[in-house]
């Protein structure tokens, strides 16, 4: 018969899986009330707490379409389907999305940096701590903001992260941090290995601090542009050339400071209905457009929103009591059993790392050598598709199989188009930039594709791999253009799905790394919860990149090194080759 604790363990372990099959229902108690703080907004006044429906991000490009945040019932079944028809989704999942991206914030005007949350003063402290604990037990923490003054704070919209850690076996697991609108938050850890751990936690920006980034992403958007050069032939075969200022074409949100129409070049995509356009050169026609670059970044914080800025990332201080947690009947692990598959929900933690490996809870994963690595790529047509920490996925096979040769485009290295073939294996990889908004080195405008185009240009099939990403490059861009972008590339996706259903597509998440006004985590956190909402039924693989890179002990970097990138890779191959 067995033992009382092997039980126990048993029912803990069906408990979790179930839980996690349930996707986003995994969260309980007060994660049912807000997620993230995001879900369910409030206000308070006095004692009382009122609810206030969402903003809508979208109601200034969207206007024709939704011009009512709070009700979407005021447009006719004739204008439902249409926005349904062009956007690819409905009304009521819009209405979620804005929900949840929604972040709180102070209840009353800060009129001095006294008030705004000070690292040095909040605390935090772990909830009925026990003197030990056995695998796939829960710890409870409790964080209390306090302004400069050292006074507690009333209003929530904080962004911490937290981390339950042990440094000598090189483990960690990511926190869920649940605004509780009051000035406390609660975070809950799942305890996934044997042995001690500590919990930290980490201030990115006060809820003072979010407002300012907010505000400038809402109203500042051109504080980072590009340029454009143009070219072509002048008197006496000489070579004209000019450079001038480009960035994205969108309503408002300092966009607009480029001029009327009549300043500038349009270039428009009929496909994904984006426009690009450039100041109009004095002596070259428009048709001459050919190299792209990053052109520069304008800070136009006052000094009050910088003074805010500075309390950024920032360690706070707290409990430091040691968490002892034991295996019961030699189970030294929670196992995931579950094959991988498209379509999967993704719980918090999705993992863990234990001696630098990381454990998924989403499938069952394997680590991969370069032989296995090699075995599982074989035959396959690989297409790589985003920014820098996408083309670190193609740096990784470069290195990882030696027969993988790449070839000489003779394009700028850090926008592509890269391809490199095994034609022992018959495999080919290819990588390129997501095409504009891009910060990268001078390159040919040409060679800028939108992913989504790309997409629809494959046939798919089951040799097919293709995955994705999008969202350091947007982090300065109003909400409601990135997912205009990201709704063309669900469209595509969904459509090659439908000619090839046997095609693998898999999207990497975005990472942490950024903690500024031109790639705050707090802007990547919301492209990466438009990303999620948007892919949650389309039958696609995620990975979670945002607590493998939030939660381990390395120095934080966009671009995340080598122990990360490796296990990222193995559950990128066990989506492809899963067992």
């Amino acid at each position: 018969m067995p033992s009382k604790n092997k039980m126990e363990l048993e029912t803990r372990k069906q408990h979790f899986h179930r839980e996690r099959s349930h996707g986003w229902k995994y969260f309980t108690g007060l994660c049912l009330l807000v997620i993230m703080s995001c879900l369910v907004v409030w206000s308070y006044t006095g004692n009382e707490r009122k609810k206030h429906p969402p903003p809508s991000f979208l109601s200034l490009h969207f206007a024709g379409t939704y011009t009512n945040s709070t009700s979407p019932s005021v447009l006719s079944s004739e204008e439902s389907s249409s926005f349904d028809s062009e956007k690819g989704i409905n009304l009521d999942d819009y209405s979620r999305l804005q929900k949840d991206v929604y972040w709180p914030g102070p209840d009353r005007t800060i009129t001095n940096m006294s008030m705004s949350t000070s690292p040095g003063y909040t605390k935090f402290i772990i909830q009925n701590l026990k003197e030990s604990y056995q695998i796939g037990e829960e710890l409870n923490v409790t964080v209390h903001a306090k302004d400069f003054d050292n006074k507690s704070k009333s209003y929530g919209g904080d962004f911490f992260q937290a981390k339950l850690f042990w440094s000598k076996t090189k483990a960690s697991v990511f926190g869920e941090v649940v605004d509780l609108l009051n000035g406390s938050y609660s975070v809950r850890f799942l305890l996934p290995w044997v042995g001690e751990a500590q919990v930290a936690v980490r201030l990115i920006h006060s809820s003072e601090a979010v407002q300012v980034l907010k505000h400038h992403r809402d109203t500042d958007s051109d504080r980072v542009f590009f340029n454009g050069y143009y070219e072509g032939p002048g008197p006496n075969k000489t070579r004209l050339r000019e450079t001038v200022t480009c960035n994205v074409k969108w309503d408002n949100n300092g966009l607009e400071h480029m001029g009327t129409e009549d300043c500038c070049c349009e270039y428009n995509d009929a496909r994904t209905g984006e426009t690009w356009r450039c100041r109009r050169p004095k002596s070259l026609p428009c048709s001459a457009l050919v190299y792209h670059s990053m052109g520069g970044y304008r800070n136009r914080l006052t000094n009050k929103e910088k003074m805010l800025m500075t309390q950024t990332n920032k360690g706070i201080n707290g409990d430091k009591r040691i968490i002892k947690i034991f295996h019961s009947e030699g189970n030294e692990t929670i196992d995931v059993t579950e094959k991988c598959h498209p379509g999967l929900h993704t719980p918090v933690p999705a993992g863990f790392y234990l001696n630098d490996v990381w454990t998924s809870f989403v499938c069952s994963t394997r680590h991969f050598t370069t032989q296995t690595t090699t075995e599982c790529l074989k035959d396959k047509n690989i297409y790589m598709m985003g920014d820098s920490t996408m083309r670190q996925w193609f740096e990784f096979f470069m290195k990882a199989i030696p027969t993988l040769k790449q070839m000489n485009l003779h394009v700028q290295y850090q926008s592509g188009p890269l391809i490199a073939v095994d034609v022992d294996n018959n495999i080919d990889l290819h990588w390129r930039a997501h095409s504009v908004p891009l910060r990268t080195r001078k390159t040919a405008f040409a060679d800028l594709h939108y992913i989504s185009n790309e997409i629809d240009d494959l046939a798919g099939g089951p040799h097919t791999v293709i995955m994705f990403n999008l969202g350091p490059h947007f982090t300065t861009y109003p909400l409601d253009f990135f997912t205009h972008r990201v709704l063309r590339i669900r469209k595509a996706v969904l459509a090659l799905l439908q000619r090839a259903p046997d095609t693998t597509v898999i999207i990497k998440t975005v990472n942490t790394g950024y903690k500024d006004i031109f790639g705050s985590d707090w802007y990547s956190l919301q492209l990466d919860r438009i990303l999620r909402w948007a892919f949650q039924d389309v039958g696609v693989y995620i990975i979670d990149v945002w607590q493998m890179t939030a939660c381990h002990y390395s120095k934080e970097n966009i671009h995340p090194g080598p122990i990360i990138i490796k296990n990222e890779i193995d559950i990128l191959l066990s989506f492809i080759c899963p067992y």
